[in-house]
Order: structure tokens, then C-alpha cells, then sequence
């Protein structure tokens, strides 16, 4: 049994009968979405108990071989190009341990929101579309479908009913836009319901998209 990752953990009240497990970009770590609970507008919702892991440090490639907190390695700019399936198959592994830790604690699948950002993106769908189970939803912010060719058969019939949320920048230097877009068609053509939204902003977060991760959160908790 490998350790469960680190995390931070938030609940918006007692008892949460909901769970969110929102994984951080490249060099990032638990901390960076923390302060968006503050943002988002959960009025009437049940408790929510947000979870925010660490991913683990590594020598990431593009960086010069510099270890940071990395999901899986990036080789090339060309993020489609020389993917790490290893990486990412071993960190979905540890994702997916957090989800059976939240079933432990009473919180069903249904229940319960994969979310990240940029390669934390890559990961809720990577996790996401290989779950056993149907999930509260797949917030997928500034990201893509790694490993694309692969998920095509990999994903599973019971995650299709699980909806996507989807938004990108339309200056996004880091992962073009194009390859966001290219995402979304598959995961439409593999017969997921996707909410799409772009926005003029880079590799960022912007107000418009908190307001509508917020109203999305409402509709499918």
C-alpha cells in the first residue's frame, strides 16, 4: 500500500456530504487554490470538504531536470508529442487512492468532484475517465487529455455519465488553446457531456470562469 499524498484539507461546514479534490499545476503545490474557496460562491450547497494533495517532487525535463511538485514529467514543449504514461499512470494510482479514502469516509462516488488545473487538469481526466464509477462531475481548468490515443478505449462506460467542465484562455502560452479544444472534441466524440467556456486571459484563472465554476458546482451537486 503506498502512502496517500499529502494534502490540505477545507470543509464548508460539518458533517461534508460532498467531496472536491482539486490538484495543482507544474510547480505548484496544495496550497494555490486554497484562497479560491473565498471566491466561489457556494450558497446552498451542502458541506463540501475540498481536498487539496501535493503532488510528489521530481526532476522535471523541461525545466532542466530542476525537482519540483510534478504530476508526471514534461519532456517537450510539444506536450502531445513524448508523454510520461508511466508518470501519469503512477500518479492516477495516488489520485484514485484519495477518491476510495473519501468513500471510506462516507462520501459516495456521486458525490465526489475530481478538479485541477493545468497538469492537475491533466490528471482529473486521466483519473476521471478510467474511474470504475460515475463522479459528481470533472472541473478541468487550462488542461487537455493526456495520453489521448490510450483513453480512447480506457475510458469507462460508467464514467460517461459523469459531466465535464471545461475552460481554457485563448492567450494561453503554456497549452494552447488548440490542444484544449482538440480535448473537448474527443471527450464529446467518446460521448461525455462537456460545458465548454474560454475566456481572454493566459494560463490563469479569471473572475468570469470563478463565477462559472461556481454555477456549475450548483448544478451538478
Amino acid at each position: 500500500m503506498s502512502t496517500l499524498l499529502q494534502t490540505i484539507e477545507k470543509e464548508t461546514g460539518a458533517n461534508p456530504s460532498v467531496a472536491v479534490i482539486w490538484m495543482h499545476g507544474l510547480g505548484a503545490d496544495a496550497n494555490d487554490f486554497v484562497p479560491m474557496l473565498n471566491e466561489l460562491d457556494l450558497a446552498g450547497l451542502p458541506p463540501i470538504r475540498f481536498i487539496f494533495p501535493n503532488a510528489e517532487t521530481m526532476p522535471v525535463t523541461i525545466n532542466g531536470g530542476y525537482v519540483m511538485r510534478a504530476w508526471y514529467d514534461i519532456v517537450a514543449t510539444d506536450l502531445g508529442r513524448q508523454e510520461d504514461e508511466a508518470g501519469l499512470r503512477a500518479s492516477q494510482v495516488k489520485v484514485e487512492a484519495l477518491i476510495a479514502r473519501e468513500k471510506a469516509r462516507g462520501i459516495p462516488a456521486e458525490r465526489i468532484i475530481l478538479a485541477g488545473f493545468s497538469q492537475g487538469c491533466a490528471m482529473t481526466l486521466q483519473t476521471g475517465l478510467r474511474h470504475p464509477e460515475k463522479l459528481a462531475g470533472l472541473m478541468c481548468l487550462s488542461g487537455y487529455v493526456p495520453i489521448a490515443d490510450k483513453a480512447a478505449a480506457e475510458c469507462t462506460p460508467q464514467s460517461k455519465a459523469t459531466p465535464i467542465f471545461m475552460v481554457h484562455g485563448r492567450m494561453d502560452p503554456v497549452i494552447p488553446l488548440a490542444r484544449a479544444t482538440q480535448s473537448r472534441d474527443l471527450l464529446q466524440q467518446w460521448g461525455y457531456n462537456v460545458e465548454w467556456h474560454d475566456y481572454p486571459m493566459q494560463h490563469s484563472l479569471c473572475q468570469e470562469e470563478v463565477d462559472h465554476i461556481s454555477a456549475w458546482l450548483k448544478r451538478v451537486l
